[in-house]
C-alpha cells in the first residue's frame, strides 16, 4: 500500500519544482548570453587573423621586416 503525501509535503515539492524551473530558466538565459559572447569573440578573432595575414603580405621578406635585436636599436632622443 502506498501512502498519500500530506498537503505540506505536496506544497514543499511544488515549491522545489518551481525553484528548479526558475533556475533552469536563468540557466537557459545565461547559456544564450555566453553563446552570443563566444560568437562575437570568434568574429573578432577571425577579423584579427585576416588583419595579420594582410600585414604579413605587406611586409617584405628579409630586409626591414626581419627580426631585429633590441640591443642594436638606438635609444629614443628626447
Amino acid at each position: 500500500m502506498s501512502e498519500q503525501p500530506t498537503p505540506e509535503a505536496l506544497e514543499a515539492l511544488e515549491a522545489r519544482i518551481m525553484d528548479l524551473e526558475v533556475k533552469a530558466s536563468y540557466t537557459d538565459d545565461l547559456l544564450e548570453q555566453l553563446n552570443m559572447t563566444i560568437y562575437r569573440q570568434q568574429q573578432q578573432i577571425d577579423a584579427l587573423i585576416n588583419e595579420v595575414r594582410q600585414l604579413r603580405q605587406q611586409v617584405p621578406e628579409g630586409g626591414q621586416g626581419a627580426p631585429r635585436n633590441l640591443r642594436d636599436e638606438l635609444p629614443p632622443h628626447y
